[in-house]
């Protein structure tokens, strides 16, 4: 069976711990696909929620990362917004429905301020107590997230924000997971060494593997942890110490 989490002292408790954001904190209430379907519809343009899914997760992935060489706020705004709109664009070029919209950057200006707001997310359930009980630890938490800067308002929405004292945001600092220069930045931030840090995210190779290789003890948020026998896994964050 694979390891769940270390045994726990006040001398082997981390000095801070890294969550993911996205997929470990909180998560989406439907599909990227059936928000794309409902919008879409407000233009005229009808698709299926589940084609429009595995299109969008073709192009997500296909995408180059997100995080930018400029350090100007203003421009790195600019790159997102362009970012994104590319990786929805090849969404419904994929499916043929890109040349049915009379303004496609007007639909695609709409979806991207829908996300930035609290509407699209939910917290999960465990997120508020364990967050809670590592800040009576007196542990430290971070953020380390492959986002944009439209993340620092949805934490705040989300009544999330108040439990961290550094956010890493991919397209803020130039380097993406699973990049160990992303993680020593988040790590800097501290004035700590990557063996006195914990990090915690759902992404097998962004996450788990890319802090390991930092040097960070990881743990992978994975709900069907028997199918892999990978050290540290949790199948929820209240499982973690």
């Amino acid at each position: 069976m694979p390891k769940t989490s270390p045994e726990l002292s006040i001398d082997t408790l981390p000095k801070v711990i890294f969550f993911d954001a996205m997929g470990t904190l909180f998560k989406l209430k439907s599909s990227v696909g059936e928000i794309y379907r409902q919008y879409a519809l407000k233009y005229g343009v009808e698709a299926d929620a589940k084609t429009l899914e595995q299109a969008f997760s073709t192009s997500f992935k296909s995408a180059p990362p997100l995080a930018f060489t400029t350090t100007n706020f203003s421009l790195i705004k600019q790159h997102e917004f362009a970012w994104w709109k590319n990786v929805v664009e090849s969404t419904f070029l994929q499916i043929g429905h890109l040349d049915q919209f009379s303004d496609f950057t007007e639909f695609f200006s709409e979806i991207y301020v829908y996300f930035a707001t609290k509407d699209p997310w939910s917290v999960f359930p465990d997120t508020i107590n364990t967050l809670r009980k590592w800040q009576k630890l007196e542990v430290q938490l971070g953020i380390i997230s492959n986002f944009d800067s439209r993340l620092i308002g949805i934490l705040h929405e989300l009544n999330l924000s108040q439990f961290f004292t550094s956010v890493t945001i991919s397209s803020l600092v130039g380097f993406a997971k699973p990049e160990s220069k992303i993680f020593e930045i988040a790590l800097n931030k501290h004035k700590i060494a990557a063996a006195q840090a914990w990090h915690i995210g759902d992404s097998l190779r962004e996450d788990y593997q890319g802090a390991r290789n930092a040097g960070i003890n990881s743990f992978w948020l994975n709900a069907d942890s028997c199918l892999l026998n990978i050290e540290n896994q949790l199948p929820n964050l209240s499982s973690l110490g």
